[in-house]
């Protein structure tokens, strides 16, 4: 949305300035806010993770656990926009070490899902929270 080239990498800061702003803004009128995002730094998931804390909605981290050699099978699979194989290691090494650190950082629920167990997931929205457990003044 920011440079019209997903792969522009020098707009990242504009892009995920944006991305608060739009989950912010759907929050404040009570709306379903899903952040697609690789988020395996702490420090990119924790401004989402106070976010949520505000408007009293439970934040849920859906964790795809997918092996290396299929992230790098899938890649080479890509008409488009191939990510760096270097890229790629650094963000399987990274995982195992965020799945474990989830638990502490004040999750409702935490799902974890394999290979297996992707293709087969549907999700199913229960409810939402009440007027009463929304933040004083906000209006729908």
């Amino acid at each position: 949305m920011i440079a019209d080239d997903e792969s522009d990498q020098g707009v990242t800061a504009a892009a995920f300035s944006l991305l608060h702003h739009i989950a912010r803004a759907r929050l404040e009128v009570g709306r379903l806010t899903v952040i697609d995002a690789t988020n395996l730094q702490f420090t990119a998931r924790r401004p989402l993770l106070r976010m949520a804390r505000f408007f009293h909605v439970p934040a849920v981290a859906i964790v795809l656990d997918v092996s290396l050699e299929t992230c790098l099978a899938r890649n080479l699979t890509r008409s488009s926009r191939r990510v760096n194989e270097e890229v790629i290691g650094q963000h399987s090494q990274e995982l195992s070490s965020t799945i474990s650190r989830l638990r502490h950082e004040g999750y409702a629920r935490i799902y974890v899902l394999g290979e297996r167990e992707i293709d087969g997931v549907t999700t199913v929205r229960t409810g939402r929270a009440p007027d009463s457990q929304r933040p004083a003044g906000l209006e729908r």
